[in-house]
């Protein structure tokens, strides 16, 4: 076949984005477990992006976030891969549970016909005879009805069930290169200030009120929920701030919707509570002291 006939079978039946990446991975010499390293992916992941299978992930809101990542790790275009994954995510058929079919009991353990007439007749017999007892304790020898007992009802008040506490949802900040943060609430309290160094991690408060970061560094941040993670804040390119981290606004970001932008508030006078290197953008930030 020659490179124009090659050419056209591209055009006419376009390689999944799968089988590019994986394609791009091996003419570099990288393994799988290399990229995920870089990118912070789970294996299993990864391997359902070349193998197209994205009903394995848990939304085509993941999968493009994957392979934005997967994409910049190789160096491969990732706004056009991001692009054309989000279409095959959502054309790829989803997992659903299999019907699993009621399985009738044994025959050989019920019970005969004629022990159910056995047992039934026994019952009605039993009734009768307590109807005639009962009917017959309520006169005397004389005929005249005995006198009633009263009866005393006892109110039994009612067990109220108790509901098991939900475990609150855990947001964790970890660090993939040195990089600049800080974690603050909705009142500017500083929870976090410093730079961070690979493989540190910060668990956000899951009391804080409506925790923000500001970060120089958005892409060498890793962001989990309840251990998932979640796709990159932004592509790195400049530095975020008043950036909603709380578990409402990151489920919300990562199901497709627009986060609430958190609007911007003049930080008070103070000494920031950690050495660190200020990056440019936020040199005229001043951080509230931690209280």
């Amino acid at each position: 076949m020659t490179e124009a006939e090659r050419g056209d079978n591209a055009t006419l039946f376009p390689q999944p984005v799968g089988e590019r990446l994986r394609a791009a991975r091996e003419r570099q010499g990288m393994s799988l477990a290399e990229v995920g390293a870089r990118t912070r992916v789970p294996l299993r992941h990864l391997e359902a992006i070349e193998a197209s299978n994205y009903g394995a992930l848990p939304s085509p809101t993941y999968a493009v976030g994957f392979v934005r990542a997967y994409a910049r790790a190789l160096g491969e275009d990732e706004v056009t891969l991001a692009r054309e994954v989000r279409t095959e995510a959502h054309n790829a058929p989803r997992v659903t549970p299999k019907y699993q079919p009621y399985e009738v009991a044994d025959p050989t353990r019920v019970p005969s016909r004629g022990l159910v007439i056995a047992a039934a007749g026994l019952a009605l017999a039993i009734a009768v005879l307590a109807v005639l007892w009962m009917g017959s304790s309520l006169f005397r020898g004389d005929g005249t009805p005995a006198p009633a007992t009263p009866s005393v009802a006892v109110a039994v008040p009612a067990a109220q069930p108790t509901a098991a506490p939900a475990a609150a949802p855990q947001v964790t900040l970890t660090a993939t290169d040195e990089v600049w943060l800080r974690v603050y609430d909705a009142a500017d309290k500083t929870l976090y200030l410093g730079t961070m160094k690979a493989g540190e991690r910060f668990d956000v408060p899951a009391s804080a009120d409506n925790p923000m970061i500001n970060v120089g560094r958005p892409d060498k941040l890793q962001v989990t929920l309840n251990g998932s993670v979640l796709p990159p804040l932004a592509d790195g390119r400049r530095p975020i701030k008043n950036v909603r981290v709380s578990a409402d606004a990151l489920s919300a970001r990562a199901g497709g919707q627009a986060a609430p932008a958190a609007a911007p508030t003049a930080a008070p006078t103070g000494a920031p509570t950690a050495s660190s290197s200020v990056p440019p953008a936020f040199a005229g930030e001043s951080p509230a002291p931690s209280r």
